[in-house]
């Protein structure tokens, strides 16, 4: 049975592997600033403390850990607001990702309906969802979650557009 739950310090090595799994796919698990360790990282998590190295302004946010059986199969980042252009127009208030060896269970699904119960219990009503234009397995994760199409973004920083879908 699939949770979102914050990290936790014993979450650390499983952490480490994801993030290198989906680096190696030029995607990033873990969103964290390098001069920080594993315990402030925890800490900045609790604290809502979105930590990103894009430039303007980042909201509070956090990242929960996707576990099943308590073991990490992948991660929600979540923005409790749209508070730049790259998140108005790429970002979005959710990301989303599955470890490569847990992925076609269905957890990308039910980390996203989880994820939009955590951003409406912090007052975020009007959600919007973004994927790569030829990631057709999120897309079908966006739309099963309730996700309308809006259109494509303006091309983002990989040279490609972005697919918005807004979650009322």
């Amino acid at each position: 049975m699939l949770r979102l739950r914050p990290y936790r310090l014993d979450d650390e090595a499983a952490a480490v592997a994801a993030d290198e799994a989906l680096r190696a796919e030029d995607f990033p698990f873990l969103l964290r600033a390098p001069d920080r360790t594993w315990a402030e990282f925890v800490q900045d998590q609790r604290d809502h403390v979105y930590v990103r190295t894009l430039p303007g302004e980042w909201p509070p946010g956090t990242q929960l850990a996707a576990v099943d059986d308590d073991v990490l199969v992948g991660r929600v980042s979540l923005r409790f607001a749209l508070t730049n252009p790259f998140l108005l127009e790429h970002g979005g208030h959710v990301g989303y990702a599955v470890v490569p060896t847990w992925r076609g269970r269905g957890y990308a699904t039910e980390m996203l309906r989880q994820a939009v119960i955590v951003l409406r219990a912090h007052g975020v009503e009007r959600i919007l969802v973004t994927c790569d234009v030829a990631n057709d397995a999120s897309r079908r994760v966006i739309e099963k979650n309730g996700g309308r199409f809006e259109r494509l973004s303006a091309v983002d920083a990989d040279g490609g557009p972005d697919r918005r879908y807004w979650i009322e």
